[in-house]
């Protein structure tokens, strides 16, 4: 007999059928009169994280809301995250109430906004108290849904076709994959990327649970980042020797060199591989020893600093 009980899913499944741990950020757009408008959402995460010629987050909102209705019409936001505070919290739970417009909403907003690193025309001010910010830009031409701009305004309901996935994709529904522009990133928490973090120097992130009941928003504050190592899992020199004597017949490798590269997992090996052959080609490096390694790992830290 199962230990589990089968709970049915209805909509919202996420946070009226299950315990599912989000984010929460407050989404800037544009509004009709210019001024930036903020949403409160959870179901932003990243769609597209390696691989292509860019990098993009996925956002699922109702397609008469706000913010979808300000991206309908100009395509462009900032994804504020906000540290840990239940002053916030209550203000982005007010934030997300439905029914109101956008100027109802913004006027009592106590946050203070300051411009982007974007200049590409008009885009809606970021919040200045934020400790990351993703600028953004939809991207409308996948799947044309730039077609759905004809259906701007109905906000009691969409009549189909539907998108697949980007656009208006249900007669509620929209979803918006948004091509990341630059990301903003306090002072404080640049410096814990560039050069290594440590517990005290994370954000302290709130965790959000959603709606519960007719009461209530959940969420549970930010206590201690906790650390947990990465298995020591080494492949053996044979193993890595095998990957690069296959990578490029005019790049050699020193047994030393590869060494260097035993503690990178099996299924980034040949990505790395090919990474270093191509520095090699680039120099004019047949014999890739450990000072040549030490110094693609420096050109690296040198590329991750910028």
């Amino acid at each position: 007999m199962s230990s589990f009980k089968d709970l049915r899913i209805v909509d919202n499944f996420y946070q009226t059928s299950a315990y599912y741990p989000m984010p929460t950020i407050l989404i800037s757009t544009l509004d009709d009169d210019g001024n930036t408008s903020l949403g409160a959402y959870s179901l932003c995460f990243p769609y597209y994280i390696a691989g292509k010629d860019h990098y993009a987050m996925l956002l699922e909102c109702r397609n008469s809301s706000n913010t979808a209705q300000n991206l309908l019409k100009r395509g462009k936001c900032a994804l504020n995250f906000l540290e840990d505070s239940y002053k916030d919290f209550k203000e982005t739970v007010r934030l997300g109430f439905p029914g109101q417009t956008s100027k109802e909403k913004m006027k009592d907003c106590p946050f203070e906004f300051e411009k982007g690193l974007m200049e590409d025309g008009d885009r809606p001010l970021v919040i200045k108290k934020a400790y990351q910010v993703f600028e953004c830009t939809w991207d409308d031409s996948l799947e044309e849904a730039y077609k759905d701009k004809e259906k701007i305004g109905q906000l009691d309901g969409v009549m189909g076709p539907y998108r697949n996935f980007n656009g208006i994709t249900s007669k509620f529904g929209c979803h918006f994959i948004l091509k990341i522009d630059k990301i903003l990133m306090k002072e404080k928490y640049y410096n814990a990327i560039i050069n290594g973090a440590k517990s005290s120097t994370f954000p302290k992130v709130p965790i959000d649970f959603g709606y519960r009941d007719s009461t209530y928003f959940w969420y549970t504050k930010f206590k201690k980042a906790l650390k947990c190592p990465i298995p020591d899992v080494e492949n053996d020199v044979k193993t890595v020797r095998y990957a690069a004597d296959r990578a490029d017949p005019d790049v050699k490798f020193t047994d030393d060199a590869l060494k260097m590269l035993i503690k990178v997992p099996r299924v980034f090996l040949k990505t790395v591989i090919n990474g270093c052959v191509k520095y090699a080609k680039d120099n004019n490096i047949t014999l890739i020893d450990e000072k040549v390694m030490r110094e693609i790992n420096d050109k690296r830290k040198e590329e991750k600093k910028k």
